[in-house]
C-alpha cells in the first residue's frame, strides 16, 4: 500500500511540475517589484509599493504589533507625519484610463490628475481628494498636511471661498491685498492651497498659490499668490502663517514670481527669491528676501546694486539659498547678466552654424549639450545677515565656478575647486586636474591647497581637514585647515587602499570612505574588505578596525549609515556592516562596536542578495527586501535580523512557469588564469538531454549570482530568465582585461569559459549562441571574427572600428570618445597615432571576411554613446562580403532602448533568432525577405514561415 501510494505521489508530482509552462512575452506588464519602503518614525508602520512593470502599483501600511494591513491601490510618494499617526500619499490615476486618454490624445488638462490620499493609523480610516498636484508634511512638529489642487476639471466652476467664516479675522486684510505694478503679472494663476491639521480635522483653504513650504518645526507656512485678472480681491504675494496661533502676516504684497522658500534650521527665519518684472520681461530681476519672525514683512537682503556684487552680474534666480546652520549667514548664487534676444532680427536671414576651435575648454557638441544647464549656472556667494556694513561676498567666480559648504555653512571658509585650463584635455583622459581652495567667507581671500590634482577632495564635518584621495599615488591624504601641515595617512602601510582589480589604461579610484568620528577624530577608510579608522593628524598608528577579518575570510565589509541626519559614526555605535562574501557571493550583515578590538560579529549571511537597510528614526526596528535568482524580491521586517517577517509576497504567478536555478563555475583559462562565471538552468534541467546554450557577457557579472532576474522586455541585454524558462542554459562569464588587447582578452575568458562547459554532456556544443550590448556587442563582434565555434551571435551597439570611433562623438554628452580608448573601457592605452596597429588589431571591421556566424545588429540612430555608424560599418561589410547579417534600427532610440513597445518588439525578434539556429524553430519573416520600406508602421513581420534566411 505503501509503495502504491509513493508510485501516485511521484507520479501526480511530475505531473504538476510538467504543467509548468515556460516564460512567454504576454507575462512582462503584470510582474511585480518593490517600487519603495519606509518605517514611521516609532517603527509601528512600514509602508511599502508594489508597482507592475505597466499597470497599477499598490500601496501596503502593515502595523506592528498586530499585523493590521491597510491597502491603497496605485498609491505611492507616501510621507508619514512625525508622531507617526497618519500617513499621506499620491495615488495615481488607473492605468488603463490613462492609456485609454493618450490614444485618444486628449490634452493634458482633461487627463485624469492624481488624487491625494491621507489615513489615520490609529482608526485605518482612508481619506481621499481628488485633483490634487501636490502635498507636505513638515519633517518635525503637529501632524499637519498641506495639499495643493489641481486646476478643477471645468475651470467655468465658480472657485471655493478663501476661508471659512471663522477665518475672517486678523490679518485677512492685508491676505487680500491687492498691489499689483501695472504690466506685472504671474505667468498662471495659483489654484487652492488647503491646510488641515490631521489631529483635529480643521481645514484652512488659500486661493491662488502657486508654491508653498513648511518650517522645520511645522509652526511656519510659507505661502506665495498669485493674484487673479478675474478676481480683484484675490490674494496677492507672500505671506507667513503661524500654523500653531492661525495668524497671518503679509511679507510681500507686490504682485510678482516668487520661489525657493528656505527656513533655517532653528525654523526662525526665513529666505526667498523674488521677481516683479514685467511679465514680457525676458530677463527677470530677482532679488533675495529675508524674515525674521520678528518682523512683520520680509525685507530686500540682496539686491543687484548691493556693495560686493561684481560688475555686470546680479542674483541668480536659478540659483540655490541656504542658510548656515546658526543661521547667521545666507549662502545664494550670482550669475553674469544675460544678454536678452534681439527681437528685430530676421530668423530666415541668419546663418545657423556651430564653429569649433582648438582652444575652445569644451568640444562644441558638449557644449550645446550643456548650455541650458550652463545658461542657469551661478556662483556661490554670501552674505552676513545681521551685519551693520551690509555687502556680499563672492566666494567663487567663472575661473573658480564649484564650491561646497563646510560644517554646515559655520565655517569660515568654503571648499572650492576648479579645472579651469585644465579642461581640453579631458578629450582624451575623461576627466581634468583641479586645483583646490580655501575661500575665506568674509573677505572671500582664497587660499590654494592643490594644484593640478587628479583625485577627489572633502572637507571633514566639522571642517578642521580637507582629506583627499590621490590617484596617481594611490595615497589617502589630510591637510589641517589651521595649520597648513598635510599628512600622508596610510605610509607606510602595504595594503592597497585602490582598486586592486583595476584592469583598465588609467589610475585605480579608491574603495571609498565610511564616515567620521565626533570632532573629527578620526577617518574611516575602506580597502577592498576592510575598514580602516585614520587620525586625520597622524599622531596615531592606523588601525584596521575589521581586525583583518574581511581579507581573511574574503569578505567586504561596508558601513550601513541608518540615521541619513548622522554627521558621526560614533564610536559607541553598534554598527551595521554590510557583508559581501566574495568567493562564495552570498551576502548578510555583521555588527561591529566601532570602538572596541574585537571582529565583527556574524548576524547573518546567506544566499541572498539583501537591500540596504531602512531603520526606523526612534526604534531599533529595520526594513529592508531581499531576493536570489529563484526568489522574487519580497519586504521583510526585522529587529534583530535573526528573526524577520515576510510582509509581500510578489509575483505568485512565477510558481506556474518553468523557472530557473543559478550557480557559480569556475575554470581555468589557457594562460593560466582564474576565472568564474554564473551558469544559469532551466528548472526543469535534465542532465540526460542536450540544450543549446547562450553566453551573455560584459565584464564581470558573477557577483550578480544572488540577483532576480526579472522577466522584462529588454532595453538591449540578453533576457535570461526569459531563455532559461524556455530550454536555454545561458551563461555569464567573468573577463579580465590585458591592456592594449581588449578583444584576445575577451577570447581568453569567455572562449575557455565556453569549453569547460562543453565537457558536460548536457551542453550541446553545437548550438552555442552569444550576446552582448555595448562593451558586450563590441566582443560578439570581435569574437566571431576570430572563431567558428558560436552558432549564432547578437551583438548590440557594438564599436566594429576602433579607428573611426575613437574620434568620434558620445552625442549624449557631447564628449568626444579619444578618452575611452586612451584610459577607460576600451583599453587600448595608446592614442591612434601611438599604436595604430592595435586600434586594427582589435578591430572587428577588419577580419570580417573569417566571420561565418549569422548575425544580427542593434545599432539606433539616435545612440547617445556607440556612433550608429559603427553599426552600419560592420552591417554593410558583412552584407557586401554575402554574410548572413540583419542590423535592427530603432528610430530614434537611445543607446539601450527606452520606449517600451521598442523593448517588446527586440525582445521578440532575439527570440525568434535564437530559435531558428539553435532549436531548429522555423524562421520569422523579417529574418528571411525583411520589411519593405513601404510596409513600415504595417508589418511587423513575425510570422514564421517554412523558407531559410
Amino acid at each position: 500500500m505503501q509503495k502504491t501510494f509513493t508510485i501516485l505521489f511521484l507520479c501526480l508530482a511530475t505531473t504538476a511540475f510538467a504543467q509548468k509552462k515556460p516564460l512567454d512575452h504576454s507575462v512582462y506588464d503584470t510582474w511585480e517589484n518593490i517600487a519603495s519602503k519606509q518605517l514611521s518614525n516609532n517603527g509601528l508602520w512600514a509602508a511599502y509599493s508594489i508597482a507592475q512593470q505597466e499597470g497599477d502599483s499598490k500601496l501596503t501600511l502593515n502595523s506592528f504589533p498586530g499585523n493590521t494591513k491597510i491597502t491603497v491601490a496605485r498609491a505611492g510618494m507616501l510621507k508619514f507625519t512625525a508622531d507617526s499617526k497618519y500617513a499621506a500619499f499620491l495615488i495615481k490615476p488607473i492605468y488603463a484610463e490613462t492609456r485609454l486618454a493618450k490614444i485618444k490624445k486628449k490634452k493634458a488638462d482633461e487627463m485624469t490628475k492624481d488624487s491625494l490620499g491621507f489615513v489615520n493609523l490609529t482608526t485605518s480610516a482612508v481619506t481621499k481628494v481628488p485633483r490634487v498636484k501636490s502635498f507636505k508634511i513638515p519633517e518635525e512638529g503637529a501632524a499637519l498636511l498641506a495639499y495643493q489642487l489641481d486646476k478643477p476639471a471645468d475651470t467655468a466652476k465658480k472657485a471655493r471661498p478663501a476661508t471659512t467664516p471663522a477665518e475672517k479675522k486678523g490679518d485677512d486684510e492685508d491676505f487680500f491685498a491687492d498691489d499689483e505694478p501695472a504690466g506685472s503679472a504671474a505667468k498662471q494663476e495659483g489654484t487652492d492651497l488647503i491646510l488641515k491639521n490631521l489631529l483635529t480635522g480643521t481645514e484652512r483653504t488659500f486661493k491662488y498659490v502657486n508654491d508653498y513650504a513648511f518650517s522645520k518645526n511645522g509652526k511656519q507656512l510659507v505661502i506665495s499668490c498669485t493674484g487673479s485678472k478675474k478676481d480683484k480681491t484675490a490674494p496677492v504675494g507672500v505671506f507667513l502663517l503661524n500654523t500653531e496661533k492661525g495668524t497671518l502676516k503679509t511679507l510681500v504684497k507686490t504682485k510678482g514670481n516668487y520661489k525657493s522658500f528656505i527656513f533655517d534650521d532653528e525654523s526662525e527665519h526665513l529666505a526667498f527669491l523674488g521677481e516683479t518684472s514685467p511679465e514680457k520681461q525676458e530677463i527677470k530681476d530677482y532679488d533675495i528676501y529675508f524674515n525674521s519672525l520678528t518682523l512683520d514683512t520680509a525685507q530686500v537682503l540682496v539686491e543687484n546694486d548691493i556693495d560686493g556684487m561684481p560688475a555686470k552680474f546680479a542674483v541668480s534666480g536659478d540659483g540655490r539659498l541656504n542658510f548656515s546652520k546658526d543661521g547667521n549667514r545666507l549662502f545664494f548664487g550670482i550669475a553674469p547678466i544675460k544678454k536678452a534676444k534681439d527681437t528685430t532680427l530676421v530668423d530666415f536671414e541668419h546663418a545657423k552654424l556651430d564653429i569649433w576651435g582648438y582652444k575652445d575648454d569644451y568640444l562644441q557638441p558638449m557644449q550645446l549639450k550643456n548650455a541650458d544647464r550652463e545658461s542657469k549656472k551661478s556662483y556661490m556667494t554670501t552674505i552676513d545677515i545681521y551685519s551693520s556694513d551690509p555687502k556680499i561676498v563672492p566666494l567663487t567666480d567663472v575661473k573658480l565656478p564649484d564650491a561646497s559648504l563646510v560644517n554646515e555653512g559655520d565655517a569660515k571658509f568654503v571648499l572650492a575647486s576648479t579645472d579651469y585650463g585644465n579642461r581640453i584635455q579631458s578629450q582624451w583622459t575623461g576627466s581634468s586636474v583641479r586645483d583646490y581652495y580655501l575661500v575665506d567667507v568674509k573677505t572671500g581671500v582664497r587660499k590654494k591647497i592643490l594644484e593640478g590634482f587628479s583625485g577627489n577632495a572633502m572637507a571633514s564635518p566639522l571642517g578642521n581637514y580637507v582629506l583627499y584621495f590621490d590617484k596617481k599615488t594611490s595615497n589617502w591624504y589630510t591637510y589641517n585647515t589651521i595649520t597648513g601641515k598635510v599628512t600622508h595617512l596610510n605610509a607606510g602601510l602595504s595594503v592597497k587602499f585602490a582598486d586592486e582589480d583595476n584592469d583598465v589604461p588609467d589610475d585605480p579610484s579608491s574603495y571609498g570612505i565610511a564616515g567620521w568620528t565626533e570632532e573629527d577624530k578620526s577617518v574611516l577608510i575602506y580597502d577592498k574588505y576592510d575598514i580602516w579608522s585614520f587620525s586625520p593628524d597622524g599622531k596615531s598608528q592606523p588601525k584596521n578596525i575589521t581586525n583583518n577579518f574581511g581579507r581573511q575570510n574574503s569578505i567586504t565589509f561596508r558601513y550601513q549609515k541608518l540615521d541619513p541626519e548622522a554627521r558621526f559614526i560614533s564610536k559607541k555605535e553598534n554598527a551595521w556592516l554590510d557583508a559581501f562574501k566574495n568567493i562564495t557571493k552570498e551576502n548578510g550583515f555583521y555588527r561591529k562596536k566601532m570602538g572596541d578590538d574585537k571582529s565583527p560579529e556574524l548576524v547573518v549571511m546567506a544566499p541572498f542578495k539583501y537591500s540596504d537597510l531602512v531603520k526606523a528614526k526612534d526604534a531599533d526596528r529595520l526594513l529592508y527586501d531581499k531576493a536570489s535568482y529563484v526568489n522574487s524580491p519580497n519586504v521583510y521586517t526585522s529587529l534583530d535580523l535573526k528573526t524577520e517577517t515576510k510582509l509581500t509576497n510578489t509575483n505568485p504567478q512565477q510558481a506556474n512557469y518553468n523557472w530557473g536555478t543559478a550557480e557559480l563555475v569556475k575554470w581555468t583559462t589557457p594562460r593560466g588564469f582564474k576565472s568564474e562565471g554564473i551558469l544559469y538552468k532551466p528548472e526543469n534541467f535534465d542532465p540526460a538531454k542536450k540544450y543549446p546554450m547562450l553566453v551573455y557577457f560584459y565584464e564581470k557579472l558573477s557577483d550578480g549570482l544572488y540577483s532576480y532576474q526579472a522577466p522584462a522586455p529588454t532595453p538591449s541585454r540578453l533576457a535570461i530568465s526569459f531563455f532559461v524558462s524556455n530550454g536555454y542554459l545561458v551563461f555569464a562569464p567573468d573577463i579580465s582585461y590585458e591592456t592594449g588587447y581588449p578583444g584576445k582578452s575577451a577570447m581568453e575568458y569567455i572562449n575557455s569559459g565556453v569549453e569547460s562547459l562543453k565537457k558536460n554532456s548536457w551542453v550541446d556544443g553545437t548550438k552555442i549562441g552569444i550576446q552582448g550590448q555595448s562593451w558586450g556587442g563590441y566582443q560578439v563582434a570581435y569574437l566571431i571574427t576570430q572563431t567558428n565555434m558560436y552558432a549564432a551571435a547578437w551583438a548590440g551597439a557594438p564599436v566594429a572600428n576602433m579607428t573611426s570611433a575613437y574620434g568620434g562623438i558620445r552625442w549624449e554628452s557631447g564628449m568626444n570618445r579619444q578618452f575611452q580608448y586612451e584610459k577607460t573601457q576600451s583599453r587600448i592605452g595608446a592614442t591612434l597615432w601611438e599604436k595604430p596597429e592595435l586600434y586594427i588589431e582589435n578591430s572587428p571591421l577588419f577580419f570580417l571576411p573569417k566571420v561565418n556566424t549569422p548575425v544580427a545588429i542593434m545599432s539606433n540612430d539616435a545612440d547617445g554613446a556607440v556612433p550608429f555608424y559603427q553599426g552600419i560599418e560592420m552591417f554593410t561589410g558583412l552584407k557586401r562580403l554575402g554574410k548572413p547579417a540583419w542590423l535592427l534600427n530603432y528610430n530614434n532610440e537611445a543607446h539601450n532602448l527606452v520606449q517600451r513597445q521598442n523593448r517588446k518588439d527586440i525582445s521578440i525578434r532575439e527570440q525568434q533568432f535564437f530559435d531558428y539556429y539553435l532549436k531548429g524553430a522555423k524562421a520569422p519573416a523579417w529574418m528571411v525577405s525583411g520589411i519593405p520600406a513601404t510596409e513600415k508602421g504595417k508589418n511587423w513581420a513575425f510570422e514564421l514561415t517554412d523558407e531559410k534566411p
